[in-house]
């Protein structure tokens, strides 16, 4: 499988605090990662860093071969190729739901709007929300709010997607409804690295299942190999756990 994010001894410090410790991880076109672990396992940051959301002491970070630059143009111009799905929405709420799926390929790609609203009407019925186009987010639940986030990142129409806790923010009953647009995607072949608690979708939905803990990588392997035969005892007790419940 051709890699299309490599991230090879990528260390991430807060002050003191060690967050991402000799991080190396490929993702090949078109595979899906979940990344799962306790609390403060750097989950969330390493998601962050693959489009330099937060920066890095040292280590290399590529996409498609390239190296991710620190800032810059360059760097804006590879940001666009990963679309990033965030924990809360970060809608704009003074923009109807059509203009937020617009606002990117308007402004970063300089699409001609009709071709722009054209893309955005397509994205809105894929995640079954052609409906709410004129509504503005205030106006829609938490998962509607969510599916339109992710279709404002697949109309940059991206290399890949981050999704950093996506449904955590939600209630049960609108969990499933985002994650089904996921699954979708992933059958459809999009490259995503999915930062979650859901360990329903880490089965069904992953090609590899990444177990972290105090910054590191402490497994990375099939769901079946992981969730039947954790090899960490870290990873024996974060199942243990999580299953029980």
């Amino acid at each position: 499988m051709e890699p299309l994010i490599e991230l090879r001894g990528v260390n991430k410090h807060y002050g003191t605090l060690h967050v991402l410790r000799d991080i190396n991880l490929t993702v090949g076109r078109g595979e899906v990662v979940v990344v799962i672990g306790p609390s403060g396992s750097g989950k969330s940051t390493l998601c962050r860093i693959i489009n330099r959301l937060e920066t890095v002491e040292s280590g290399t970070i590529t996409l498609a071969g390239r190296n991710l630059p620190a800032e810059g143009k360059e760097l804006a111009r590879l940001r666009a190729e990963v679309g990033m799905v965030f924990q809360a929405f970060n809608l704009f709420g003074h923009k109807t739901v059509l203009a937020n799926v617009m606002l990117a390929p308007l402004k970063v790609r300089g699409q001609k709007k009709d071709k722009a609203q054209a893309r955005a009407l397509d994205l809105l019925e894929r995640v079954g929300l052609a409906d709410q186009a004129a509504k503005y987010p205030a106006q829609l639940s938490g998962g509607q709010q969510q599916r339109v986030a992710i279709a404002r990142a697949l109309a940059m129409d991206p290399e890949a997607l981050l999704f950093d806790e996506p449904t955590s923010a939600l209630d049960p009953e609108m969990i499933s409804e985002v994650l089904e647009v996921m699954r979708q995607l992933a059958q459809e072949g999009m490259t995503m690295v999915v930062v979650t608690h859901e360990m329903g979708f880490a089965r069904s939905a992953a090609n590899r299942v990444v177990f972290m803990a105090e910054g590191q990588i402490v497994e990375d392997r099939t769901p079946e190999e992981f969730f039947t035969a954790p090899e960490s005892d870290r990873a024996k007790d974060f199942l243990s756990k999580i299953l029980k419940h």
